[in-house]
């Protein structure tokens, strides 16, 4: 009689496959218990206002420029505030605030050409948790493109007969550097000017740019004001002929005395290239 025939031994090979099968699923597992690790680490993005693009709880930084535009500018000056301006837009950090001011001697607060926070371009975002490409099309739209515009229009004067320029910056002070929101964020303010203060209370075209003048004077008690730790940069605007034609040591020495009794720093000043 014939022995009945032994069964073959399954193949090491359909073991290896199900040891694989395994593996790979602990392996995704694993990566998804990494993604739901990292999205409840990570800090939720704060809420956006639509219209600033800022958190509603305040900016993370505010940076305001103030362009002094009560005389014409050069062609290279204009080119060269043009670069300095997009390199600040650049340098925004997310969620920080960004103002551009013009210096209008019929509204004390100056004219606000823009206002908004950098909603953050995507740079360094992972794609495994949020969208990098859509995030900077939106910065671009919100942020980067409007500020560029302003900036191509070139800065047409709005000729005057006064410089408030120490008003303008009291407002600025006042409107964007006071209260809680702003207490703790880093401040800077940027001045595009010749800074030839000239008002009926106080002129820098009369007299000496001594600050002991500028003391005496009715304008001294009515423009004093908190900068709150601002750092200033003065970007000047020079003048062919006649008073203000070129920043002396004595005009630079006198804001560097206001802007410090005013509780900020000039931490900059740069003579901007041409002159008017």
């Amino acid at each position: 009689m014939a022995r009945p025939r032994r069964r073959r031994r399954r193949s090491g090979g359909e073991g290896w496959k199900i040891a694989a099968g395994v593996g790979l699923a602990l392996v995704a597992l694993a990566g998804l218990g990494g993604i739901a690790w990292l999205n409840a680490t990570l800090e939720p993005p704060p809420k956006l206002d639509p219209d600033t693009l800022c958190p509603v709880d305040g900016p993370r930084a505010l940076t305001v420029v103030l362009l002094d535009v009560s005389d014409d500018w050069p062609d290279v000056t204009k080119a060269q505030v043009a670069k300095r301006l997009l390199d600040t837009a650049e340098a925004m950090p997310t969620y920080g605030l960004l103002e551009l001011r013009l210096l209008d001697p019929a509204d004390p607060s100056g004219r606000v050409l823009f206002a908004r926070c950098n909603p953050g371009s995507g740079e360094g975002l992972s794609e495994f948790t949020a969208n990098p490409e859509a995030v900077r099309r939106a910065w671009a739209a919100g942020f980067r493109d409007p500020v560029e515009q302003i900036v191509d229009g070139g800065f047409p004067p709005a000729p005057s007969d006064t410089s408030p320029i120490m008003a303008a910056i009291q407002r600025i002070a006042v409107e964007r550097f006071e209260g809680r929101a702003a207490e703790t964020v880093p401040k800077r303010l940027v001045v595009v000017s010749d800074m030839m203060e000239n008002t009926p209370a106080y002129s820098q075209y009369e007299g000496d740019l001594g600050y002991d003048r500028f003391r005496a004077s009715p304008a001294f008690a009515d423009l004093r004001t908190d900068l709150h730790g601002a750092a200033v940069t003065v970007l000047y605007v020079q003048r062919r002929t006649g008073a203000g034609a070129a920043p002396s040591g004595d005009h630079i020495a006198f804001w560097t005395k206001w802007f410090e009794e005013m509780h900020g720093a000039l931490a900059e000043a740069v003579k901007m290239q041409g002159a008017g």
